[in-house]
């Protein structure tokens, strides 16, 4: 039996960043119809369960540096798609909510993303996600034990 070859870390960053662009430039097909950025998709999906986010965690969640989250969410406020509020529990916290017009908006976006999203073979979305997220565990493991 063959030894298999050396891993290439290399190798699977091509992939990996293949796989993004390409689902990236595919998403971005459909959001253009509907004159939303990518970004501005992070930023709704990580709105749409409704429960309001802080500024914080939204920019986490889209992968966004603050000072850019800021103006996004400016741009939807003005756009009427999301609403900021005081967080009741913590009143130097600013949540942000999905605006009735956001919502509709979302739905809207979210069914055609979904029609339009390319679909693996029974079970393979699952095993992707189980392997990208052990994967990202791995790396940032990686990080933590090398600091």
């Amino acid at each position: 039996m063959p030894t298999p070859p050396p891993r290439q870390p290399q190798d699977l960053m091509q992939l990996l960043t293949r796989a993004e662009r390409l689902a990236a430039r595919r998403l971005q097909g459909v959001l253009d119809e509907h004159g939303c950025s990518l970004d501005a998709w992070r930023v709704l999906a990580q709105l749409a369960d409704g429960e309001g986010h802080s500024m914080t965690s939204v920019a986490e969640a889209a992968f966004l540096p603050p000072a850019t989250l800021t103006k996004l969410v400016d741009h939807l406020v003005d756009r009427n798609l999301v609403h900021r509020r005081v967080d009741p529990l913590d009143r130097r916290r600013i949540l942000a909510f999905l605006t009735p017009r956001g919502e509709s908006y979302w739905r809207r976006i979210d069914r055609e993303v979904r029609a339009k999203w390319p679909v693996l073979s029974d079970g393979d979305d699952q095993l992707l996600r189980v392997l990208l997220e052990r994967m990202i565990g791995a790396v940032e493991g990686a990080a933590r034990t090398a600091t």
